[in-house]
């Protein structure tokens, strides 16, 4: 668990030694008088332990502060800070970061071979997990990742298939839940993902012609079917009106052959040539 270190503004800390040197050289104590030397001798052991605890801390860093191998704080003013003398002062960044997996081939819950990628925005918010409880915190955002990745794409299809089915084409969807996935999976490392969202997604090569035909098949039958409920629904208010209206008597013969030549009309995808009867209606 982070902790916050011992920390002390590294100008003053510079300052009293500056003092010190001061009294020490030029002092009644210090230059040629008898002991001086042992007072040049003390000073120059204090300045040579201090100078060891000086850190500089640059804007959205870290230093994760070790005294011989125990964790004893984190340093996150920016500044010019000293702490412990012969520490350990590893650096770790706290920007946000984000990198793009490698494009993964897996098979999608319908068994379908897809290639897949995706971008990770994360950033460093615990020091100590990120420093020690993993090896190496970017690798492990990396392979943790790209695990994630294929774990999504083998639970969900490529395309959905029925109502309330969530594919792996729904954006929001689908990162919102590799976001939440990703977040359990890391948090142990001290990491804290702020985005994960897919950034490609395709059929493998050796399908993407035939599955490409499917989906071609599937929005001529999707469009047939819209067409045909919009047909049925004219074709019923031109009869209602006719019958209401009292405009033409049909027996059941004639009334199915205008239904019919109605859906004709309305469902074909060429235009149609309109025969004009100039005789009697049962001619």
């Amino acid at each position: 668990m982070e902790r916050k270190a011992f920390r002390i503004n590294g100008f003053v800390v510079l300052l009293v030694l500056v003092a010190l040197g001061i009294v020490v050289f030029f002092g009644p104590m210090g230059g040629t008088t008898s002991g001086g030397e042992h007072w040049i001798t003390a000073w120059a052991v204090l300045v040579f332990l201090a100078a060891s605890g000086f850190a500089v801390i640059n804007p959205n860093e870290s230093r994760v502060i070790q005294f011989f191998g125990r964790y004893i704080g984190t340093l996150k003013d920016a500044g010019f800070q000293w702490t412990v003398p012969f520490t350990a002062k590893r650096r770790i960044s706290l920007r946000v970061r984000n990198f793009e997996t490698a494009k993964l081939k897996v098979n999608d819950a319908n068994g379908n071979p897809v290639e897949i990628a995706a971008v990770v925005v994360f950033q460093v918010h615990d020091t100590a997990g990120a420093a020690f409880a993993v090896d190496d915190y970017e690798q492990y955002v990396t392979i943790q990742s790209e695990a994630a990745v294929r774990h999504l794409a083998t639970t969900h299809p490529y395309d959905s298939h029925g109502e309330g089915e969530t594919s792996l084409r729904d954006g929001a969807t689908v990162a919102e839940e590799m976001t939440t996935e990703l977040r359990e999976r890391t948090a142990r490392a001290g990491i804290e993902v702020l985005e994960a969202r897919i950034t490609h997604l395709a059929y493998a090569p050796e399908i993407a012609q035939a599955m490409l035909v499917r989906q071609q098949a599937s929005q001529v039958v999707a469009a047939r079917r819209l067409i045909v409920e919009g047909a049925v629904g004219m074709v019923q208010l031109a009869l209602d009106r006719l019958s209401a209206e009292q405009v033409v008597e049909l027996d059941e013969e004639r009334r199915a052959a205008m239904v019919s030549n109605l859906l004709v009309v309305l469902c074909g995808d060429r235009a149609i040539q309109p025969v004009v009867n100039t005789g009697t209606l049962y001619a």
